[in-house]
């Protein structure tokens, strides 16, 4: 089986998780600037089977897409353009930042560690890719 790959997509950063290869556990790969994320996953791809890509569905209350998803979209087109065949799912990350925050908290990691905001990022990417999981 090939991993599966989530992305919680920023306009600086991107937090990304991966799954083991009978794709039963999320967990954080790493997280990189979004102008360099095609490039690395490319690079990913060339080492590693990856079956789809998962990618963050921002979302306000009332279920209206939020400001950043045009930003989103607009990364998709050049996704799609580079990798035609690999397909790609949405998964609702709604609250996923503030969850990270709280995991963080509970896991007793202190303060400094916490305003790690590319860490926020990546743990975001695998509360997203461990909601895809449960959902399917």
């Amino acid at each position: 089986m090939a991993r599966i790959m989530a992305l919680d997509y920023g306009r600086v950063r991107t937090g990304i998780a991966v799954t083991d290869e009978l794709q039963l556990i999320a967990s954080g790969l790493t997280t990189v600037n979004s102008n360099e994320l095609l490039n690395f996953i490319e690079d990913y791809l060339q080492k590693e089977a990856v079956e789809k890509i998962i990618i963050g569905e921002p979302k306000q209350m009332s279920g209206i897409a939020s400001e950043s998803e045009e930003l989103i979209q607009k990364f998709l087109g050049k996704f799609k353009a580079r990798f035609p065949k690999m397909p790609i799912e949405r998964q609702d990350e709604r609250f996923t930042s503030k969850m990270a925050l709280n995991s963080m908290l509970e896991s007793g990691m202190k303060k400094k560690k916490r305003q790690d905001k590319a860490l926020v990022d990546e743990i975001s990417a695998t509360l997203i890719l461990q909601a895809y999981l449960e959902r399917n």
